[in-house]
């Protein structure tokens, strides 16, 4: 009983995120994906799902990385997660003089460690799409 509300919890919550991440840029089908291939290991209906979502997930990555300047923007768009990952981490750090404003909304390393796995994330699927995709052009 205990998986099976595991399994629940962890596949929604990854098939929310996924749609969370559609409506913003990230990867958000194959978080979607994750959470159903989850729910389908507990649910049979959510099997019927799996497949669809796959088809459209991985058109989506093969999308990505279609040309260099897709390539370059998804890398640089990396980066700036990092950067913002490392300025959310060391907020409680810096002193308020160097600073003009308030702090940073949850800022810690809670937040700028999430920040900066995100950004491991993104370099993972992309060098995941090119050479999966990449050598097909």
């Amino acid at each position: 009983m205990h998986k099976k509300v595991a399994v629940t919890v962890v596949g929604w919550v990854l098939v929310l995120a996924g749609v969370v991440l559609i409506a913003i840029p990230g990867p958000g089908l194959l978080i979607m994906l994750a959470g159903l291939v989850v729910l389908a290991s507990e649910y049979t209906w959510a099997q019927r799902f799996v497949d669809p979502v796959r088809v459209r997930a991985l058109r989506a990555a093969e999308e990505s990385v279609a040309s260099g300047w897709r390539i370059v923007a998804t890398l640089l768009g990396g980066v700036w997660l990092a950067a913002l990952g490392v300025l959310w981490w060391m907020d409680p750090q810096i002193p308020r003089i160097w600073v003009l404003g308030p702090r940073l909304p949850l800022g810690g390393w809670p937040t700028g460690s999430g920040l900066i796995l995100s950004a491991f994330i993104v370099w993972g699927l992309l060098i995941y799409s090119i050479r999966r995709f990449r050598h097909r052009r």
